[in-house]
């Protein structure tokens, strides 16, 4: 191959967790460039909109020490996406077994809209594998800590978002 190795690694990152942060940390030492593809899931319902969780994404990873990183927004497949940022890889993150399933189909698809684009799987830390940020949303709207799963700047971030929200006392979110 000739050039740089650029990777994607694409999400939601709604919000970032210290999951995503170790799947960065780690794919940016296998790459020269990795590409961070926050995107939009018509799936999801988003806590933060794609301007903020595009910020919350860039402040994350400033400071790392690695490969260069670029956080893009994009809302198209993700092999598009991935051949207009010539990357030559897609990193995807890997908790548990269920997950591989989906990904593992994925990566199936993907490889039949385009073979020079391979897919790395790389497994999360194992003290991490239980962190989503589905489960980190749900725990903050019923007035858990979330300190544990996400960056201190991203637990105030969701803190804040969730008082503005709303949450009673026995945990009932009011709209």
């Amino acid at each position: 191959m000739n050039g740089p190795r650029i990777g994607v690694y694409p999400g939601t990152f709604d919000p970032v967790t210290l999951g995503h942060m170790d799947i960065i940390r780690r794919a940016a030492g296998l790459v020269d460039r990795l590409v961070i593809g926050v995107t939009t899931n018509p799936s999801k319902s988003p806590m933060f909109t794609l301007d903020e969780r595009l910020a919350m994404v860039r402040r994350e990873t400033a400071g790392l020490d690695h490969a260069a990183i670029e956080v893009v927004a994009f809302d198209s497949l993700l092999m598009h996406f991935a051949r207009a940022q010539k990357a030559s890889v897609i990193v995807r993150g890997l908790r548990a077994v269920a997950d591989f399933e989906y990904e593992y189909q994925m990566a199936g698809m993907n490889q039949q809209l385009d073979r020079t684009i391979e897919t790395v799987f790389l497994m999360a830390d194992v003290a991490l594998q239980p962190i989503a940020s589905r489960l980190v949303k749900e725990i903050a709207l019923y007035g858990g800590d979330i300190s544990a799963f996400v960056p201190g700047t991203v637990a105030r971030e969701v803190g804040e978002r969730v008082a503005r929200i709303g949450v009673k006392g026995d945990g009932a979110v009011q709209r």
